[in-house]
């Protein structure tokens, strides 16, 4: 089993190189293209598809998901989650370097702090007594799921109607940020139970497939993909991308980390000391993710200039010409 742990570490920290990656080639696909919105799907697809760097982003992206499931077979759901928010360094580099989103003194000591958690979460691993769950009751997942998908969607659109005042509010990024948040956490919930089902594939592929047709998880992350490749394009183009996808990736590892767990029976360190770094060291991460989302500045409109004033008029001696 430590082999096992080794690997489902190294595919975290491989996922979070791919989504970094996937959100900042996006972003910046995004900003050379018209304005989009989930009002015209077909034209946002359209535009997204034609653009190679977009697909290079959205292919990072896919293989993100790919690599979760091996995580999810080998790490206990709240652990990975302390792994994935990781993915933060790389993000905040990549946005800086390629998309010119500087980095503030903020954001430079949250890097150090991530890091220190993900070593925290990192040591309270133990192969001897970390539980993997396999399932979920399918009806607890549609309650946990359902409700959530359907929050998701109507704070998105609340989202939306902020961003299109004349004068948008800073709440209109962080709404955003929550409301794919739910949607991925959704998806993680898919996604670990994808990894569970999918046991003995190479053995009796015939039967294990027609056992993850049976179960709610695909059909979930189509309707969790098919949502997320329309609505995080408008919130990518119009807000930055370290501020919607560290508030994206609290909500997500919160909810997944907290749901996850108890839908699929997991048990936590029985360890005083892997209890408290694990704990610990998850709290600090989100801690930090949240203290980002709440000072990270908008992404502001162009300045607007005032027409220029007309001149005072002078008073001239008497007797001087006018021009």
């Amino acid at each position: 089993m430590e082999w096992a742990t080794g690997w489902g570490v190294a595919a975290a920290l491989l996922a979070n190189v791919l989504y970094s990656t996937g959100f900042v080639l996006e972003k910046r696909a995004l900003g050379s293209m018209p304005a989009v919105s989930v009002r015209e799907p077909a034209r946002l697809l359209r535009l997204v598809l034609g653009s190679p760097l977009w697909i290079g982003g959205s292919l990072a992206l896919a293989a993100g998901f790919g690599a979760q499931l091996l995580v999810y077979r080998t790490l206990p759901i709240a652990a990975a989650q302390g792994v994935f928010v990781s993915g933060l360094v790389l993000l905040l580099l990549l946005s800086a370097r390629l998309l010119g989103e500087r980095l503030s003194g903020r954001e430079r000591r949250a890097v150090g702090v991530v890091l220190v958690a993900l070593v925290m979460v990192v040591l309270s691993l133990s192969p001897d007594t970390d539980t993997v769950g396999a399932d979920a009751p399918v009806r607890l997942i549609l309650l946990l799921c359902v409700p959530s998908l359907a929050a998701g969607v109507w704070l998105y659109a609340a989202a939306e109607r902020r961003a299109r005042q004349p004068r948008r509010v800073p709440s209109a990024g962080v709404g955003y940020g929550v409301a794919l948040g739910l949607l991925y956490g959704v998806s993680s919930l898919a996604v670990k139970g994808m990894s569970g089902r999918l046991t003995g594939l190479s053995d009796r592929p015939a039967a294990v497939l027609l056992d993850v047709l049976g179960s709610p998880y695909p059909y979930l992350l189509l309707v969790t993909g098919a949502l997320g490749l329309v609505m995080s394009q408008a919130a990518l183009q119009r807000c930055r991308v370290s501020l919607v996808v560290p508030v994206c990736t609290t909500v997500t590892s919160v909810f997944t980390a907290v749901l996850g767990t108890f839908a699929f029976g997991e048990a936590l360190p029985d360890d005083p000391v892997r209890l408290s770094l694990r704990v610990a060291g998850a709290l600090l991460a989100v801690a930090v993710l949240l203290t980002m989302a709440q000072h990270a500045p908008e992404q502001h409109d162009p300045p607007r200039h005032d027409p220029p004033k007309s001149p005072v008029p002078v008073d001239l001696p008497r007797g001087a010409d006018r021009p």
